[in-house]
């Protein structure tokens, strides 16, 4: 190999390292964002579970805001909103991974 070619070689692996070091942030934030994501579909389908359980308690003519709240989630249970009327609903909120994130409730 020449002396250029080995000269050229090692900068391109300089190069390479400090592209690989800028792009670990996106990667993170990338990540990050992913999880959250996740975070709201699982705060989504719980709160779906529960307004079916107290549904189908209120159809058997069992207490339907206390079988809703029991088919949440422990880590979701509190501040749940649970409303009867034309049928049941229940709101959550969905777990934040930073606290500096709006608080978003489905």
């Amino acid at each position: 190999m020449t002396r250029q070619a080995a000269s050229s070689v090692r900068r391109e692996g300089g190069t390479a390292s400090v592209e690989t070091i800028a792009v670990v942030p996106f990667l993170l934030l990338a990540a990050l964002v992913a999880a959250q994501l996740i975070a709201a579909g699982y705060a989504l389908w719980s709160a779906g579970v529960a307004a079916r359980a107290g549904a189908r308690a209120e159809l058997l003519g069992g207490d339907a805001k206390r079988a809703a709240r029991r088919g949440l989630p422990a880590a979701l249970r509190d501040g749940a909103e649970v409303g009867e009327g034309d049928g049941i609903s229940v709101r959550v909120a969905v777990p934040r991974l930073l606290p500096a994130l709006p608080p978003i409730a489905v």
